[in-house]
């Protein structure tokens, strides 16, 4: 696809003003949210140039990734508003201005936009529809004065289509690319909004998760997500897959930036009802404030091996070890060797009854959600299956089938078979995580890599993956920290203890 805005002249001048007159801020690229905040308040940069700079790398390094499905036709707009805005609150005493004010924001394509831009979930079948309202999130990014630069690709209609799609492929946005090694996986199916950040593309961008959409490609790429506590985030205007597992959160390169993201996005939303629940787990004054260095002390964390290191290599084994003696130097009272009770069934979605639920629970939800929209080429799931069947050039080949859609359509809403696999998934949260945090009295659980991801989902609890190393070819991995619900204060210290005392992560090497 092409793009348009090229960079202008002022880039070099603008990077080389950025190196000498501010010691923060090296340059635009690896940039924070609060060192780009720091350039916008001393005159350093403007909205209007870092939007410019991110459309630059967007045209020369989406060719190679296919991280971006479109870029937002006005965000050039949006930025110049932006700049004037500022201009406009510094001869005004007491104008306050949001932490994302001016900051380019990229939102994964399941999350609805009313603008210029799609949204499609990667899928030709939803080119040119029209929601009638920004998503939740989307409305909130935008009174925080966020710009939203333009859509990130995905794993087509959030991984929920074919067995045999790999992670990070659509039809409109090609396959994605892990930037660190080109041929590695970049995980799904928030992998667009990853490799966005992780490339440098953008600072800020925003996935969703039903079962590790965050988490995992955070892990894959080497950024930092959090998946929030089901209805922390609203997911009104998103594609579902399951109201009951789907959660919307942040991407970034630091905890920081992922937490002053969440400040933005969470809280109360009119259209999603799970808002007003989960809304009293957001402590007075935000997130940012437990954003502390010494965050791991004093903390209860369990360390759960089996069976998420059993098919990892040696040198993540020693990392994950070296990973274990930090969080105890750092002050963590740490229960090592933990077992997650039925761990095998849960993380089997046939065996657990996940598969089952969210079978039932996508039809019911992506129906409604196609009925709700202005406009669209595609009324139901019926619809959505019949669309590909006719245009099987662009949306199927040998290896994309869409087994998913089908099993999906088979299902007649929420009756005793799957009532029956949500009270499962309900016992086995309970016997299991749960019981296992209350036993030990844990702050956090932590394992390597996303395979806790499952476990996160299915009681709709929060996480964090932080990067954790590069093994000997050069892949990232993570480390992931999941809690009860509400506990995203507490893993927001432990994971910003964590980074800090180990600073891990580093630029993409783009190895073919």
């Amino acid at each position: 696809m092409k793009f348009t805005s090229a960079l202008s002249s002022f880039s070099l001048v603008l990077l080389l003003t950025l190196t000498t007159s501010n010691a923060l801020l090296t340059s635009i690229k690896e940039a924070t949210i609060d060192e780009i905040q720091l350039a916008f308040k001393q005159n350093q940069l403007t909205s209007r140039q870092l939007v410019e700079y991110y459309i630059s790398e967007i045209n020369r390094l989406n060719p190679i990734l296919n991280a971006v499905i479109e870029v937002n036709p006005d965000a050039i707009y949006q930025a110049d508003r932006a700049d004037y805005e500022r201009a406009r609150a510094k001869t005004r005493r007491g104008s306050m201005l949001g932490g994302l004010h001016g900051i380019p924001v990229l939102i994964k394509d399941t999350i609805g936009t009313k603008d210029k831009l799609n949204t499609s979930a990667g899928s030709f079948a939803l080119l040119g529809s029209v929601v009638a309202r920004d998503a939740g999130v989307v409305a909130k990014l935008r009174q925080g004065g966020a710009i939203i630069l333009g859509k990130a690709s995905l794993s087509e209609w959030a991984a929920f289509r074919s067995l045999n799609a790999p992670n990070g492929f659509s039809p409109r946005g090609g396959q994605g690319k892990n930037p660190y090694v080109l041929s590695a996986d970049p995980c799904g199916s928030s992998s667009g909004s990853a490799i966005s950040v992780a490339a440098n593309l953008i600072a800020v961008s925003i996935g969703t998760e039903t079962d590790g959409s965050i988490l995992c490609p955070s892990h894959a790429n080497s950024a930092v997500g959090i998946k929030p506590t089901v209805g922390l985030t609203s997911r009104a205007g998103v594609v579902p897959v399951s109201p009951r597992q789907d959660t919307i959160g942040p991407i970034c390169r630091t905890v920081a930036d992922a937490v002053h993201v969440l400040d933005a996005i969470a809280g109360f939303d009119e259209f999603d009802p799970a808002t007003r629940e989960a809304s009293k787990y957001i402590p007075y004054g935000g997130y940012k404030q437990f954003l502390k260095a010494n965050g791991l002390k004093g903390k209860r964390i369990g360390v759960v091996r089996n069976p998420f290191l059993s098919s990892v290599g040696e040198y993540e084994r020693q990392a994950f070890e070296s990973h274990v003696r930090i969080l105890r130097q750092g002050g963590a009272t740490v229960f090592d060797k933990l077992e997650i009770s039925n761990i095998e069934t849960i993380s089997n979605a046939t065996r657990s009854g996940e598969a089952v639920a969210l079978l039932a629970e996508f039809k019911v939800s992506v129906n409604a959600y196609l009925k709700q929209l202005v406009v669209s080429p595609v009324r139901t799931l019926a619809d959505v299956i019949a669309f590909n069947q006719k245009f099987s050039d662009s949306e199927m080949n040998d290896e994309l089938g869409q087994e998913i859609f089908l099993a999906a359509e088979g299902t007649n809403g929420i009756g005793s078979l799957e009532k029956a696999a949500m009270a499962n998934l309900e016992q086995l949260t309970k016997d299991g995580f749960q019981k296992l945090m209350w036993d030990h009295e844990l702050d956090a659980l932590v394992t390597h890599g996303p395979g806790i991801s499952a476990v996160l989902a299915i009681g709709g609890f929060p996480g964090i993956n932080v990067p954790a190393g590069y093994d000997e070819k050069g892949v990232p991995f993570g480390i992931n920290f999941g809690g009860l619900k509400g506990t995203e204060q507490k893993l927001i210290q432990i994971a910003y203890g964590f980074e800090q005392l180990t600073k891990i992560r580093k630029p993409p090497t783009f190895i073919a």
